[in-house]
């Protein structure tokens, strides 16, 4: 903490890390604390002189990895969105999925390892921040650490499974691992799946037509995705898989994402398929819980191979 004000007006001084409680907080930040020390003293100190003390450690201070540090690291890695499902046109952005195997030393480090990585590459090779705006950019990318990848996909996570089911014309890098990851798939889906995408897409749709009746506009292509999440789950309970192309679809869904459809047409064909789902939920034959043992010694066998490499 530095300069501050006592409560009498007069200039009063803490050493940095004292540690006091906050007695009285201002409306805004543009005021000042009142924070009361351990010797009876009370001051007064702007937000900017002040740390909460559970969140600072000296440990924080360790400089990030650079992305380029995980490049070599990724294992797994296929191209998505609308390309993978059928639906690109001439404007149509990439989307690159991954998995990343971090090494040994990475895990015991005190340095935090990132369970998600996510950034936007340029045209000309360059990585830029996901949250910046730029109409120049090649691909939006997302690597996933091995086990938030795993866990996840047991908990039926539509944009991981799709990645993992995605045909082999849009897998750009596949090690051993992930060959072998690809071969146990089937050990992800169970009924769970059901829970997962019915009940998130209902969800979403009850929202969008909240907000149509009130007034506003509802997202298209939000709403094409979500069908074709329904029609995706469908496939899934009756035996065949994540549905990922979804060309016998196409036209239905760019009339969709195209606005050509009004949304209370939109939202009734929800519905239905919603019933569809449950209908084939009911007969469907996958198991009440995916294969939690058979992922589990994957992971295992996939961070013995890294502990390996570093003795």
């Amino acid at each position: 903490m530095g300069p501050a004000s006592d409560v009498s007006g007069q200039r009063a001084y803490k050493k940095t890390g004292s540690v006091g409680v906050v007695t009285q907080a201002p409306l805004t930040h543009d005021y000042t604390y009142m924070i009361t020390f351990a010797d009876g003293s009370v001051v007064r100190a702007a937000k900017s002189d002040l740390s909460v003390r559970r969140s600072d450690a000296p440990e924080d201070g360790m400089p990030a990895r650079e992305i380029s540090a995980f490049e070599p690291l990724v294992i797994y890695k296929v191209r998505m969105g609308s390309n993978a499902f059928g639906l690109a046109n001439e404007n149509s952005d990439t989307d690159e999925r991954g998995i990343f195997l971090p090494p040994a030393e990475w895990h015991w480090s005190l340095q935090p390892l990132p369970e998600q990585i996510e950034f936007k590459r340029l045209a000309d090779g360059r990585i830029v921040d996901h949250n910046e705006t730029n109409t120049d950019h090649e691909a939006d990318v997302c690597w996933w650490e091995l086990e938030k990848f795993l866990r996840l996909a047991l908990k039926a996570n539509p944009n991981v499974l799709e990645a993992l089911f995605v045909d082999d014309a849009h897998v750009l890098h596949c090690s051993e691992l992930a060959a072998e990851l690809r071969q146990m798939r089937g050990c992800f889906l169970s009924k769970y799946l059901y829970q997962t995408y019915s009940g998130y897409v209902l969800s979403q749709f009850k929202k969008m037509k909240r907000a149509v009746e009130m007034g506003e506009q509802h997202r298209p292509k939000h709403a094409s995705h979500l069908i074709r999440l329904l029609y995706s789950g469908i496939e899934a309970v009756k035996g065949n898989g994540i549905l990922v192309d979804v060309g016998p679809y196409r036209e239905e869904l760019l009339r969709i994402k195209h606005e050509a459809l009004p949304f209370a047409e939109v939202y009734d064909q929800a519905v239905e398929l919603t019933r569809v789902f449950e209908e084939e939920y009911s007969r469907t034959t996958l198991p009440d819980l995916p294969d939690i043992a058979a992922v589990d010694q994957f992971l295992i066998k996939a961070r013995r191979s890294r502990v390996a490499a570093s003795l």
